[in-house]
């Protein structure tokens, strides 16, 4: 008898599935907004100095969630960027690009192309990112190893 657990199909994903992970983003989202809520605001005009924001678009990006680009994560993998070397090498443009993720309105069709395969050959026609991305790519340091 085979006792191991099957790995449900993420392309299959049920309507349970889809419910426990979006119960689990907006969890995620009001512990960073409570966090948020908690500091003082000169802490949080510190913060959004440090990271080029007003404090107003850094209260709505954390309102967003920590996954709230992952999409771009996915995206620079799939077309072999390294985000880690981008992030250091690039900070202010790897920013503006998790800002443009973040409030993307492409989403759905994103992470079905994510899923599928096909975001690589389409994702010029949809994504925010998709000039800085190509010259990324272009950028042998940047390049995953």
């Amino acid at each position: 008898m085979d006792n191991t657990i099957p790995t449900p199909d993420p392309t299959r994903e049920n309507l349970t599935g889809r419910l426990k992970r979006w119960c689990s983003v907006t969890w995620a989202a009001i512990n960073e907004a409570k966090l948020l809520a908690s500091l003082d605001d000169e802490t949080v005009k510190l913060l959004a100095q440090d990271n080029a924001l007003s404090e107003q678009e850094l209260r709505e990006l954390i309102a967003k969630g920590p996954h709230a680009a992952d999409e771009m994560l996915a995206l620079m993998k799939l077309l072999n960027i390294d985000p880690e070397e981008a992030r250091l090498e690039e900070p202010a443009e790897f920013r503006d690009m998790h800002i443009t993720c973040v409030h993307c309105g492409e989403k759905t069709r994103c992470r079905r192309e994510l899923t599928d395969g096909s975001a690589a050959a389409d994702f010029a026609s949809y994504c925010g990112n998709a000039e800085l991305l190509d010259d990324m790519r272009n950028r042998p340091e940047l390049l995953a190893k």
